[in-house]
């Protein structure tokens, strides 16, 4: 019987039983400290997840909150007599002074706070004439006008002089006459007008008018001023428009005096092109309803588009829509919430397409029209909505009845542009000839129609993803099962670490690579590229062929697993004759330019491609992969190896039958991280796509990603906003997206692991 070894001194090398119980004692605490730190870094994992959700949801619930309107005060409209009519009311932009407008002619300017009346004008008016209609031009102009029964009327603008007096800022009313204050004729017969409409802008003054025999005219006003002398003359261009059965209820012209609409009194708007006044045209009529008329009509910010309210409670959007003919047709595009009772007046806000409508009951709605959203109902008076008014910053509302009680509200209604609609599904824009995705947050001029559909985003994101993990799965997993299974352990050890050096490599090199090397290199090598997909496998099938085909004694001269080095010189010389062969290609069978071959065969062609970003981004991606499912691979028992060579089996039927389903959970992790990588890579996509969200997988032209959307528009968005609270949507998309995929991963991994697991 062997004895147990002794030190020197006759004492036993193995500790006795109470360093025995020191050290089961110090093995369990270890074993407890690092059960117990590595659960705690886990949870740790989950609430710093957790955390980013509740972080991103904060910043994106403010979009989906419900609009409120709070009633502040309420006191008899300010200026206008119970005898009179209430025609208009406005706020200036600081929520400061209110204004009202009677038939009178008297404009009275109000403090919004108590009612007092700060100061009064009074309209010139035409001797011995009585006072018929009314009109506004768009809000943001803060112009108006009288018609009278002689055919003349009386142009006006509300001007704000804003001083700061002891460092407080005070407003100051003005009235201004942009074309003097002698009235101006609209008809020489001194016809009455009985309907009128206005519109001023930076392009001149156009106002329409129907007469009392139902005579329909336009007329422009030309301003100019001599330098010398500063006198002013007004130049007037008058037409008359085709007539229609029926009698105008309301006319609407456009800030570009291409468009005029007339409402009837039989539920019909009536189009005009109104571009040449030398030929006006009647573009023909759509029917609003069937069953009364169209009580309200108003433009909304940027007059392309028009909300028609009826007499049955009927809310309808319209906006002219470029035919082939490259004429516009006024359409319908939209419907909103119906009401129980009249539609008494609708007022458009001023910077977006929201707007609001008073009915014959006293209820307040509040619209949107890029958004088909109704984010505002509630009654606010006993009887009807007589007029309403919006603050320029859509903070303050004031409400009148037909009795000229007035009421001042606050509004908190911050994102109505933003819902579901808008955001995932198809949205007709103003200017498109049918509902589309797009996405365009901002433009240079106060009238444009914010445009945020995450869908092209979304999907560019997964486009890119594809593109790149169709480049970069099979030469990283091929890679990883060659260098793990066929290499000699010489290679591997310098094979393995110089791939997963390149993951170290920044993007934005691999990015400015891409954009200014690659992808001018692929625009005038186009050939090549395809040459090289095709004929790069037949040569390296090729080649192993030949080399089987070797006397054995010259194959034995390369040691085994150094096979591949020998596919190297193959490779050099297959790219090269490709590239060198691309320019007699395209001449040979395309006509000299592949890119131009494929245009005129109906293929868009951008420069900075799907293409290049899957192979730029799928050397990104690569390392990654194969990393991991090299290690798979590696790992798999060598005892199943073995005993399936035993067997008979030959190294690739070992590789298909054992190999692969044994390291298949590896392998499949392998590639879900680096769909991961590809999701959420920022700089390649940012600097080698050409950013252009656009709803396609074609591999010769760009997208927009999530992430680089995210990174090109953050820096421009005002904070709070709705563009930037859209962007913290897109970052929780993309964050949900990636979590669901990885999510399924772990489902089919651990199935993959149980099925597997007893191999």
């Amino acid at each position: 019987m062997s004895q147990l070894p002794s030190s020197g001194q006759g004492r036993s090398l193995l500790p006795n039983p109470e360093q025995r119980e020191r050290l089961r004692r110090k093995r369990a605490f270890r074993d407890k400290a690092s059960r117990y730190g590595i659960g705690a870094a886990g949870i740790g994992v989950v609430l710093a997840l957790g955390m980013i959700f509740v972080y991103l949801f904060s910043e994106v619930m403010p979009l989906f909150t419900s609009a409120q309107v709070s009633t502040e005060q309420t006191y008899a409209v300010p200026g206008v007599a119970s005898s009179e009519t209430l025609e208009h009311l406005t706020i200036d932009r600081y929520d400061t002074l209110g204004a009202s407008f009677t038939d009178t002619g008297r404009i009275t300017f109000f403090e919004l706070e108590g009612g007092s009346v700060r100061s009064s004008f009074e309209m010139p008016r035409p001797e011995d004439a009585t006072q018929t209609t009314f009109a506004t031009g768009f809000a943001t102009s803060r112009a108006f006008a009288y018609g009278y029964d002689n055919g003349e009327i009386s142009l006006g603008q509300v001007e704000y002089a804003i001083t700061y007096p002891d460092n407080l800022r005070h407003i100051e009313p003005e009235l201004t006459f942009p074309l003097g204050e002698t009235p101006l004729t609209l008809d020489e017969a001194g016809r009455a007008i009985q309907v009128l409409g206005l519109q001023v802008s930076d392009r001149g003054i156009y106002a329409a008018a129907e007469l009392e025999d139902g005579t329909l005219t336009v007329t422009s006003f030309d301003r100019r001023e001599n330098i010398m002398t500063g006198e002013v003359t007004v130049e007037q261009t008058r037409a008359e428009l085709p007539g229609f059965d029926g009698r105008a209820r309301q006319i609407l012209i456009d800030n570009r005096f291409r468009h005029l609409y007339v409402s009837d009194d039989a539920g019909y708007i009536h189009h005009y092109d109104i571009g040449n006044l030398d030929n006006p045209r009647y573009r023909g009529a759509v029917q609003v309803t069937d069953s009364g008329h169209v009580s309200e009509m108003v433009h909304l910010n940027g007059t392309v588009s028009i909300i028609a309210g009826t007499s049955d409670g009927q809310i309808r959007q319209y906006f002219p829509v470029r035919d082939e003919q490259n004429q516009h047709d006024l359409t319908h595009i939209r419907d909103f919430a119906r009401y129980e009772a009249a539609i008494t007046h609708i007022e458009a806000e001023y910077a977006r397409r929201g707007f609001l409508v008073g009915d014959a009951r006293g209820k307040l709605g509040i619209h949107h029209a890029t958004a088909s959203a109704d984010v505002f109902d509630a009654p606010k008076t006993d009887g009807p909505l007589a007029r309403i008014a919006i603050s320029p910053v859509n903070t303050m509302v004031l409400l009148a009845d037909e009795n000229h009680r007035l009421q001042v509200a606050s509004v908190t209604n911050r994102h109505p542009g933003i819902s579901f609609s808008s955001l995932w599904q198809k949205v007709w824009y103003e200017g498109s000839s049918q509902p589309r995705f797009v996405w365009q947050s901002s433009a240079g001029g106060d009238e444009f129609e914010p445009k945020m559909s995450l869908v092209p985003l979304t999907l560019g994101t997964l486009k890119a993803a594809f593109y790149a993990m169709l480049f970069a799965t099979p030469l990283a997993l091929m890679g990883a099962i060659y260098t793990a299974y066929f290499m000699s352990p010489k290679l591997r050890g310098k094979v393995k670490p110089t791939i997963e050096v390149m993951e170290a490599l920044p993007t934005v090199i691999l990015g400015f690579l891409a954009g200014l090397w690659l992808a001018p290199f692929i625009e005038n090598r186009l050939p090549a590229v395809f040459s090289i997909l095709i004929l790069m496998p037949i040569a390296m099938l090729a080649f192993a062929y030949l080399w089987s085909r070797l006397p054995e004694r010259l194959r034995a001269l390369v040691p085994d697993g150094w096979e591949a080095v020998l596919l190297m010189p193959t490779i050099i010389l297959v790219g090269w004759a490709c590239v060198t062969a691309s320019p007699y290609v395209e001449i040979l069978f395309f006509d000299g330019s592949l890119r131009q071959w494929l245009t005129d065969s109906g293929f868009s062609y951008d420069q900075r491609n799907a293409l290049v970003v899957g192979i730029a981004m799928g050397f990104a991606v690569i390392p990654t992969i194969f990393s991991i499912a090299e290690d798979a691979v590696f790992n798999v028992p060598k005892h199943l190896t073995q005993g399936s060579l035993a067997l008979g089996a030959t190294r690739w039927q070992t590789v298909v039958g054992v190999v692969l389903p044994t390291a298949s959970v590896g392998m499949f992790s392998a590639v879900m991280m680096g769909f991961g990588r590809a999701v959420g890579e920022t700089m390649i996509v940012l600097m080698a796509t050409g950013n252009s969200p656009i709803m396609n997988f074609n591999i010769f032209e760009g997208m927009r990603t999530l992430s680089a959307n995210i990174a090109v528009e953050m820096t421009e968005a005002a904070v709070g906003s709705s563009h930037f609270r859209v962007l913290f949507l897109a970052a929780l998309v993309l964050l949900a997206m990636t979590f669901v995929v990885n999510t399924l991963a772990e489902i089919i991994r651990q199935r993959l692991r149980k099925r597997y697991g007893n191999l």
